[in-house]
């Protein structure tokens, strides 16, 4: 039995919770994956797992045994690069999730670019606002917008989530263009629900160092962020969207941004991986590629020009910005 080796199967078993998962990830069929673990618990006279048709879970000793196997690849990783010559090429699978938005507006865009400094990794991109489970799915990095109650993960803040309200030149026109937040009460707005949560989100501001929630009437709500900017461009209502899809329209006069010293707060975009998987040479050399991409993209930096501040409208309480 190739130790090492079965200790490289045996995490990745725990860290994708799936044989089947571990063995797409590791480039081997699914029956060399379980006879690996079958003989490293042979060898150590210990049950590591506990395994029925539908469920995996680490014993207690397979968990201490997984804590000093993550430990010892990872050392090994870094001790082989110091006595290299010149640094070796990341190579391997990388499964990274992200926003539809993100992913095809920003890191899409940007491929090109990392596959000729990285030809070796075989890079599989997720689109969508689901959150997905990085452990249970096998995933190994993650961009996420807003604030992580996951205390499970490691995050590397790459950039920030500006939100800007908008409408189109012709429903401005009809309608007329809000000088406060106020005027909201007498206009029409596209909602915009949570595919994850089915909840609808208000649009919110920041006043006077305060959040505020306002529900504006409407008649329409999407919760693609593609058709929803779409409503907004047809003159359908207000809308409060990402930066990154609005500007190129915002350039082209195709909207029109409103309510600019009332902006929302920006959200933070981290990457993000698990805190108990050895962070791979692919997921370290992919984070700092996407976090230069995120600094050369105006609509996601830090520092665009905050507006001036305004006070909160009285007799609207503060509350928590809802985050789609």
């Amino acid at each position: 039995m190739d130790k090492l080796q079965a200790m490289q199967v045996f995490t990745r078993v725990v860290e994708t919770n799936s044989f089947s998962r571990a063995a797409d990830s590791l480039g081997m069929p699914k029956g060399s994956v379980t006879r690996h673990v079958k003989e490293l618990e042979a060898f150590l006279d210990a049950r590591l797992l506990n395994r029925t048709t539908r469920s995996l879970s680490l014993t207690s000793a397979g968990a201490a045994y997984y804590e000093r196997c993550a430990r010892i690849l990872a050392e090994i990783d870094e001790a082989e690069a110091s006595f290299t010559d010149a640094p070796r090429s990341p190579k391997g699978k990388l499964r990274v999730d992200m926003s539809g938005s993100i992913g095809r507006l920003i890191v899409v865009q940007a491929l090109d670019e990392f596959h000729a400094k990285y030809p070796d990794i075989e890079l599989t991109l997720g689109f969508g606002d689901r959150l997905v489970d990085l452990v249970q799915e096998g995933v190994d990095c993650a961009l996420r917008i807003g604030h992580l109650e996951d205390s499970t993960l490691v995050a590397r803040r790459i950039g920030l989530f500006h939100l800007v309200t908008a409408a189109s030149p012709g429903y401005l026109e009809r309608f007329g263009t809000p000088a406060a937040l106020d005027d909201l009460q007498d206009h029409m707005a596209v909602n915009y629900f949570s595919s994850r949560t089915g909840r609808m989100v208000n649009m919110n501001f920041e006043a006077g160092g305060e959040t505020v929630n306002i529900k504006v009437p409407s008649r329409l709500a999407a919760n693609d962020g593609e058709a929803y900017l779409l409503c907004g461009m047809k003159g359908l209502g207000l809308i409060q969207i990402s930066r990154v899809l609005a500007q190129p329209h915002l350039d082209r006069g195709e909207l029109v941004e409103v309510l600019a010293p009332w902006r929302p707060a920006p959200m933070p975009i981290s990457a993000v991986f698990p805190q108990n998987r050895h962070l791979s040479p692919q997921v370290r050399v992919f984070v700092d590629w996407v976090a230069e991409v995120f600094a050369r993209c105006a609509a996601v930096r830090g520092d665009m020009p905050a507006p001036a501040a305004v006070a909160a409208p009285q007799g609207r309480p503060a509350r928590i910005p809802v985050v789609a």
